[in-house]
């Protein structure tokens, strides 16, 4: 038997994991594991709450990710009322979710992984966090702040609150924005424009330092899902779902995502409360896919909007085909926080936004429904069913984080087998490992849904941190 390295906890991501790295007897690397090992279990909690509930319950689930759960929620709620929500309120759920989009992947970028892109994977710990970009880089700390609080603010002004805003209903919205707010949107564009403009030009003079991690971070063939509109161009709210091969042609497109079970499975590990989906043609595991803001952008024929759809024909110039590396997945999030205020801008010009119908009501007249949507870290699905007086008799949720499980994965172990040999497991390799996961940016507040039961082990520590003993219920 040979060693074991265990990260515990995985830092900089949200949620708690572990990545553990298995080596055989001549020390190198046998297997490697990304864990998650937290469990919520919203879906049996939600069982006999009346479901116009749901998005005000589910967007609980997360302080970073609640616009998209309230937005996956909310349709799920229109397709068991039966209704389509009036054109005010498809705007400002649009307008909500660009917000959203915004303030999460600057989180991600300045926040999550701006240390190790800016100081480098090497660097001195001590210094690797956002207290020594703070010294290193000022200016850029500043601007992503601020890019954030813009964000934020727009949630806030939509939905009336920063974080978990109640606001999304079945339906439609709750309550319509003021002639003010729209103005106040408008003032900001220029600054978060010129913030993210810095942003992709500092991040793209820096790519040519991160070969080796371009190489390994989760890269290698795979299918992607994203959700385009009837053009084929992104929609993170009311498109369908596109999949499509390595070699970037389409397997399955125009999916309703009521049909999602017919290409999506679901497995799960005695090891990760996480589940595993996969492609069903192809069965478990090889039907693995990725998902999130690289996938999106390798998915769509383009953002529709001109400064985003500039950097989008860059990002695809990276590499012949599909950009296969998840390293990758940094790049593209700044190219959809462009697209996010180019966006807003739109829907800041237009008449309908201020309108006073936001809600289609009804009562319940499906006893089942599905909402899909686009999160920040890719695609989201809410299936709900409900008994004749509308309350929850059972729910599943297929989280952004849960469809990159396998390809997380698979990374943890390129990266292993590329950064650790029998000789030395120096330090940068170890933040490698965790590195790629930041690279997926995961959520595992949202991801943690799979059935059954992982092994319970406690463990008692002693004052520096040892362990004196460990018991575990299988």
């Amino acid at each position: 038997m040979g060693d074991r390295i265990t990260i515990e906890p995985v830092t900089r991501i949200e949620g708690h994991g572990i990545i553990t790295i298995d080596l055989d007897d001549e020390g190198g690397v046998r297997d490697a594991r990304f864990q998650v090992t937290q469990f919520r279990g919203f879906e049996k909690l939600t069982e006999g709450r009346p479901f116009y509930e749901m998005p005000a319950i589910t967007e609980r689930i997360c302080g970073i990710c609640p616009v998209s759960h309230a937005l996956a929620s909310g349709r799920a709620g229109d397709a068991i009322l039966g209704v389509h929500p009036p054109e005010t309120a498809v705007l400002l759920r649009r307008l909500c979710n660009c917000g959203a989009f915004i303030q999460s992947h600057a989180l991600s970028f300045f926040y999550l992984s701006a240390p190790d892109l800016l100081l480098g994977m090497d660097a001195d710990p001590a210094r690797r966090n956002i207290v020594g970009l703070v010294a290193a880089h000022p200016d850029l700390v500043r601007d992503g702040i601020r890019l954030r609080q813009f964000g934020q603010q727009v949630i806030e002004m939509v939905g009336g609150r920063r974080i978990h805003p109640a606001w999304v209903v079945p339906g439609g919205v709750d309550a319509a924005l003021s002639g003010e707010h729209r103005e106040a949107i408008r003032r900001m564009l220029p600054e978060a424009l010129a913030i993210i403009t810095r942003t992709l030009a500092l991040f793209k003079q820096a790519l040519g330092d991160f070969s080796a991690e371009i190489e390994t971070f989760a890269r290698f063939p795979s299918l992607y899902m994203g959700m385009v509109d009837g053009d084929g161009k992104l929609d993170h709210v009311q498109g369908r779902l596109r999949i499509i091969d390595a070699t970037g042609g389409i397997v399955a497109d125009a999916i309703d995502p009521v049909d999602y079970r017919q290409h999506i499975g679901e497995a799960t590990e005695p090891w990760s409360y996480l589940k595993f989906p996969y492609y069903r043609p192809l069965g478990y595991p090889d039907g693995l896919y990725r998902v999130g803001p690289a996938a999106r952008l390798n998915v769509c024929n383009g953002c529709g909007t001109p400064l985003a759809d500039r950097e989008w024909a860059e990002f695809r110039s990276l590499e012949r085909g599909p950009v296969s590396s998840s390293f990758h997945n940094h790049y593209a999030r700044l190219i959809e926080i462009l697209y996010g205020i180019e966006t807003i801008g739109e829907l800041v010009a237009q008449p309908a936004l201020t309108g006073a119908r936001i809600r289609a009501l009804a009562q319940p007249n499906f006893p089942e429904g599905v909402g899909c949507v686009e999160a920040p870290r890719g695609t989201l699905i809410h299936h709900y069913r409900v008994d004749d007086n509308g309350l929850m008799t059972w729910a599943n949720l297929i989280v952004a984080t849960g469809h990159n499980n396998l390809a997380m994965n698979r990374g943890v172990l390129q990266v292993a087998r590329r950064f650790i040999t029998a000789a030395e497991v120096p330090e940068g390799a170890l933040n490698r490992l965790e590195a790629v996961i930041r690279a997926f940016d995961p959520c595992l507040s949202c991801s943690t849904h799979a059935i059954g039961r992982m092994p319970l082990v406690v463990r008692l520590r002693r004052p520096d941190g040892s362990i004196l003993r460990e018991i575990s219920r299988s």
